[in-house]
């Protein structure tokens, strides 16, 4: 297995980024009751990506970006919510939400070779999360529920299809600072995504990679944890790391498949340059 590397600095999502919203305000909502109603500042991070679910090489990373934080009763920016939270209550929400993959040149991904490239891929569409009380060790149990469709930077925003996310969370905050979470989750598409990653048109077939019609259904599974502590009350440090697994999936047996399980990995800090002395009323 090679890594594959493209330093191509884009304004690229990713859902490991909520790590970073999540947490930013975490020190001053302690101290004053309630996180700021918008912050401005900036995060660098360093990713390891699994190509696709089911890929046996690596996409590596390299990001710096500023980050806006927005925290509206409506109008929300914040824990990878975008635009408008429709319902809150204290068992439910509804707001539209979003995640995001780095793309790779097929060229530098042996299965996919001479292939259509991967795109960096944006996701975007409404989501329920339920608030399923308490959890042991002090923390918080949640469900969400996201349905988004598929948009490609790197061609034109074009449409890649729907995916299905549900995912269950434990959430944690220690007294000494650190915030964690662990989450289990399934991923299914529908056929235009399914195969977006895993079909294999006859003009692409080669005789070490066989023509293959992907179908529609379970993509695989994922297991992933997250930690994050304030350095200073504008220093945040944070990483987080998840497991995907095609398993069970309905494309397993695309021959752009090559291994079952493979990681991806991020470690980064934040900087708050401003907020607002006003608090944001959740």
């Amino acid at each position: 297995m090679k890594p594959v590397t493209n330093r191509r600095v884009l304004p690229r999502f990713m859902r490991a980024c909520a790590v970073l919203f999540t947490a930013g305000g975490a020190t001053l909502a302690q101290a004053t009751g309630g996180p700021p109603l918008w912050e401005i500042g900036g995060f660098a991070m360093g990713v390891s990506q699994q190509a696709y679910p089911g890929s046996d090489q690596q996409v590596n990373r390299a990001l710096a970006l500023p980050y806006w934080v927005y925290r509206g009763e409506l109008l929300r920016a914040d824990q990878n919510t975008v635009g408008v939270r429709a319902i809150k209550t204290p068992d439910f929400e509804v707001d539209v939400g979003f995640a995001g993959a780095f793309g790779s040149s097929s060229n530098r991904i042996d299965a996919r070779n001479g292939m259509r490239d991967l795109g960096t891929l944006v996701e975007l569409g409404p989501r329920l999360k339920w608030n399923l009380g308490a959890a042991p060790g002090g923390g918080t149990w949640r469900a969400e529920l996201p349905l988004r469709a598929v948009f490609d930077l790197s061609n034109g925003f074009a449409h890649r299809g729907l995916s299905f996310e549900p995912e269950l969370v434990y959430e944690h905050r220690s007294q000494g600072g650190w915030r964690y979470s662990a989450s289990v989750g399934a991923i299914v598409a529908d056929h235009k995504l399914a195969s977006t990653f895993y079909q294999v048109t006859a003009a692409e077939a080669t005789l070490a990679r066989p023509a293959y019609a992907a179908s529609s259904g379970l993509v695989g599974w994922r297991v992933g944890a997250s930690a994050s502590r304030s350095l200073t009350p504008d220093w945040r440090l944070f990483g987080f790391a998840r497991l995907d697994s095609v398993a069970g999936g309905a494309n397993k047996n695309s021959p752009l498949v090559r291994q079952t399980t493979g990681a991806t990995v991020g470690l980064g800090v934040s900087y708050t340059w401003m907020r607002s002395n006003e608090r944001a009323r959740d």
